[in-house]
């Protein structure tokens, strides 16, 4: 088989392992109300077990996200698929409490160091295989391995613990599957990257904030946005299940399938857009659909919170990308490392923050009004964006 052949499989076996590692990470989502009717803990601990996955990746993202341009793309991602497999034996083991936290640590863990290093190594087989050829296969399948993993994961878990036995191991044992045949796929996958003899000694990846104000303006874009999917990857199962009266897994797993879809599906059709005209769209987005979400959880109207949901998604989705491609286009190109790993701490801190205020505000009040205050704080923020951004442009 030629090199370029090989390079060609490998594109789509990285993907698949991407994809099916993305998708792992968010299996728990429509499983938490299991959990809270089986050991009898709040929403609060929902979302520290959550915060705890989010402290996970940016303690990866730090150490070893960055790594991979040294020692290899594939030395980097099995390892990292290796973490996974291991967070799953850790859930079929023993599924009580202080298990779980270590579970989702560990898949935290993981997941850091995959995100950076196989987009790195999409790209690099995608050029092997195509020299000179548009990036616009990369991009699609990037975009859709990444966050359309992270809404297929709670489909797949949904459906699994909605149909089949066992919902509190079945979905984990069919990933522990997928991760070994990833793990399989990827060590077959040609290397891309030449390892020095000589390298130069490991140091931490640096995070560095000052690089203008449209930085400021990224970094804040960035947190807003992963509130929206933090919110929807960690409670809103159990406002589905609670404030909604819907406890179906399979109609949970859709719900934030349907969020994640729709921010993988704005990435990829926004592509022709203006930065300027994507940042607005995105905006107008997420304060549209979060309100209309909130709408939706006051009637207790399933379709009014679906349709807030994916249209928060599309905002969320065209933010984010408006974001990075602010960083990569204003820091120096020396310093784009450093200054995308800022955007990631805070983005990340957006995750994490906000889902646990909801967690704390619902043992005083109730998920509706926990909500209601998470979107107006979340347009607030908003609506700063935009008057930074619009200050800036002047």
């Amino acid at each position: 088989m030629s090199g370029s052949s090989r390079h060609g499989i490998g594109f789509w076996a990285v993907s698949g392992a991407f994809l099916v590692a993305m998708a792992f990470s968010t299996v728990p989502t429509p499983l938490y109300p299991l959990y809270q009717a089986r050991d009898g803990f709040s929403t609060f601990m929902v979302t520290v077990v959550f915060a705890v996955y989010a402290v996970g990746v940016v303690i990866s993202l730090l150490l070893a996200g960055h790594i991979s341009d040294r020692v290899g793309r594939r030395r980097v991602l099995v390892p990292a698929l290796a973490l996974e497999l291991v967070a799953a034996v850790l859930f079929l083991a023993d599924p009580s409490l202080p298990v779980l936290l270590v579970a989702r640590l560990v898949t935290g863990l993981g997941v850091g160091m995959i995100t950076a290093t196989a987009t790195a190594y999409l790209l690099d087989l995608h050029t092997a295989h195509r020299p000179g050829a548009s990036r616009q296969r990369f991009e699609i399948v990037s975009t859709a391995a990444n966050l359309g993993g992270v809404g297929f994961g709670p489909l797949v878990a949904g459906f699994l613990a909605q149909y089949v036995d066992a919902p509190l191991r079945t979905p984990y044992l069919v990933f522990a599957v997928l991760l070994t045949a990833a793990i399989v796929a990827v060590a077959a996958t040609p290397e891309t990257v030449e390892v020095r003899a000589d390298r130069p000694a490991y140091r931490p990846q640096r995070v560095s904030a000052d690089h203008g104000d449209g930085y400021l303006v990224a970094t804040v874009a960035g947190f807003a946005s992963f509130a929206v999917f933090g919110l929807f990857t960690s409670v809103a199962s159990g406002f589905v299940a609670g404030a909604l009266h819907h406890p179906s897994r399979a109609l949970a797993g859709a719900v934030v399938f349907a969020v994640f879809a729709a921010a993988a599906a704005a990435q990829t059709l926004t592509n022709g857009l203006a930065a300027g005209t994507r940042l607005a769209a995105g905006l107008l987005a997420q304060v549209a659909g979060v309100l209309v979400l909130v709408a939706g959880m006051h009637a207790a109207n399933l379709a009014a919170f679906l349709v807030g949901g994916v249209v928060a998604g599309v905002g969320a989705g065209m933010l984010f990308k408006a974001a990075v491609g602010a960083v990569v286009t204003t820091a120096a190109p020396a310093r784009r490392g450093e200054a995308l790993a800022g955007l990631f701490l805070v983005s990340y801190l957006g995750l994490s923050l906000p889902a646990v205020a909801i967690g704390v505000a619902t043992r005083a009040v109730t998920t509706t009004t926990a909500m209601t205050w998470f979107a107006a704080v979340l347009v607030v923020l908003l609506a700063g964006v935009a008057a930074l951004s619009r200050r800036r442009v002047r």
